[in-house]
Formats: C-alpha cells, structure tokens, sequence
C-alpha cells in the first residue's frame, strides 16, 4: 500500500448550529471560507459564548488525514502549531489515531481557530482565524522528510502563499512523489485561479475539486466542461456531485508531453441517501476514501464509491467526531 502525507493548516474546528438569518448577520458566505483577524474572532466568541459549542481537529488536509488513520492506514501530517491548549489538543488527537505528526510549534503564537457555522440544512461555512498556521514557511517541508512517503496530499487554502505552495509541490517532485491537490474552496479558486491553474498543470497528479469549485475554476457552471479541462491538464481529476455522486477521468500524456489525454472515465453515484447533519470535512474525507483505494491499486470506479462511502460516515455526526467503526464499516459491503 502506498503511504500519504498530509501538508495543510492544523486548525481546531469549533462548531456553532445556527439559523441562516444569523449566518447572514455575521456577511459570511454561505459554503465558504472567510480569513478573520484575532479581533474578529474574539468578537465571533463574544457572541456566541452563550451558545452550545462543539470542537474538533480541522484543517482540511488534516481532516484527510485522520480519515486514512481511522481506516488503519499510517499516514503522516505537516502543519504548524501554537505552543498552547489547542496546539496540545491537535498533537494529542494526532498521536492516539496513529497520524505521523510532523508539527512546527511556534511559542507565542495561537494555534488556529476554525469557527464553522453548521445551518440547518447541514452546509457549514468557515470563519477561519489561521493564527500559528499562517506561519507555515517554505522550509517547513524537507526532502528527509518526504521519505518513505508515495503521496503528498495538500489543501488548496495554502494557496494564498504563492512562495509556500512552490516550494511544497517543487520538493515533492523532485523527491518522486505523487501530488494529490484539494481545490479547497469555490472563493480561495476565483481570488487565484492564475495560480490554481498553473499547480494543476505543472505539478498535480490527482485533484478534487466538487462541483462549485469546478465551476470556479472553469468558469462554466458545467461539472462536465469542468472534468474535460481538468483531465487534460493532470493524470486523475476528480468532480464531487454531492447528492448525485462523484466522477473522475484518468489521462496519460500525449506525445508531445505538454497535454493530457482522457483514457478512462468513471462515475459512482451514491450508495444510500443520507440527510446531513453536518457536511463539515465532507470533501475532505471523501478525498482520503478516494486515496485509501488509489493507494491499493483499486479501480478509478472503486476509488469514488469509496470516497462517497466515508464522505457519508462523516456528514451523520457534527465535525469529524466520526468512529474507525462507522468508516471501516461503510467499505465492508463494497464489491
């Protein structure tokens, strides 16, 4: 089985259950993620500190992550911390799921907070403060590092850091790793999509983006026109359709080498219609199950029923407070 690194912002989610009024009052949009400063986000505590809070690890390669360990593989994860309570918190999830943490802990500073805003339809939207995680420098990946290591799995947010994300993907390739990329979020793809471009087609080996993010990036409202311009750019591409599944195409490049050719496409539709309590981590999983059989060899087909499967363990609970139980289970009745 191949091994995956994770390299992202370590955050710790806390979720708030509110109405889509509220939301609005707060000017966040909805199904996005919104970068606050420390004011922000002690003015976002002060108003909801009479409310019933709940919290988790986040981050969404870090959610990625632990989804792998709880199907009981070993993977590893990159990140930065604060040398304070919730940097504890992440270091100590991390070491009793089996997570190879790799964590720059930085003294004074706190580790990032992720406000996630679950409404009543399960859409959760992100007031994210990146504290300690917004110090992740170029040099926090090494070559020494990479070893033993097949995948490299990174989070679209760290985009925002033209210099971080270049050196990430530069190091991993030299190194022979496989590059897997999670568009992350439809607004962090239309305020860099030059960028976000130019990763996919010079560097990434296997992306998932769902459907509004595929939007975002191709500029058509079209999951399929989407697909067709990602597969000739990157060697596995990968569209969520929430409700309606997810598919993917499997290119190899052409002769010239500077474009991809589609050779294989595949769709799984979703194997039970669950209502959401909580599609917090939802892509994030779906892209571990996606990866735990990639990592096996399995087929493009397995790869996205598997994905749906443990995209569907977590949206049944708040956060990812899911069991290894519940996602080994959701696999067991795959053929």
């Amino acid at each position: 089985m191949l091994k995956i690194l994770g390299i992202g912002n370590a955050l710790v989610d806390i979720l708030i259950q509110i109405e889509d009024s509220e939301l609005q009052k707060q000017g966040l949009t909805k199904g996005g993620m919104t970068l606050i400063d420390v004011q922000q986000m002690k003015a976002l505590e002060e108003g909801f500190k009479d409310m019933e809070t709940q919290q988790a690890t986040g981050g969404s390669a870090a959610n990625t992550v632990l989804a792998l360990a709880l199907l009981g593989d070993r993977p590893g994860l990159v990140g930065t911390i604060g040398d304070d309570t919730w940097g504890n918190y992440l270091r100590q999830t991390a070491a009793s799921r089996g997570i190879d943490a790799h964590f720059n802990v930085v003294p004074d500073a706190n580790t990032g907070i992720a406000t996630t805003f679950i409404t009543p339809d399960g859409e959760r939207t992100f007031a994210t403060h990146l504290g300690a995680a917004a110090m992740m420098k170029p040099g926090i990946l090494t070559e020494e590092m990479l070893r033993g290591y097949d995948i490299l799995h990174i989070e679209g947010y760290l985009v925002q850091n033209h210099e971080l994300m270049e050196h990430i993907v530069q190091t991993a390739k030299e190194a022979g790793l496989t590059i897997s990329y999670d568009l992350a979020s439809f607004n962090v793809v239309l305020s860099d999509r030059e960028f976000v471009t130019h990763l996919v087609r010079d560097y990434v080996d296997i992306v998932f983006a769902n459907r509004e993010e595929a939007a975002a990036f191709c500029g058509f409202d079209d999951p399929e026109v989407a697909l067709d311009m990602l597969s000739k750019m990157t060697r596995v591409a990968v569209v969520k359709l929430g409700k309606d599944g997810a598919t993917a195409t499997l290119s190899v490049p052409d002769a010239s080498g500077t474009t991809m050719t589609p050779t294989e496409r595949a769709t799984a539709p979703l194997c039970s219609k669950v209502k959401p309590v909580d599609t917090t981590a939802a892509g994030d999983f779906f892209a571990a199950g996606f990866l735990h059989g990639w990592s096996q060899g399995l087929p493009l087909r397995t790869c996205l029923d598997y994905g749906n499967r443990i995209a569907g363990e977590v949206i049944r609970v708040v956060g990812t407070n899911v069991t290894a139980e519940a996602l080994r289970a959701a696999l067991i009745h795959n053929s």
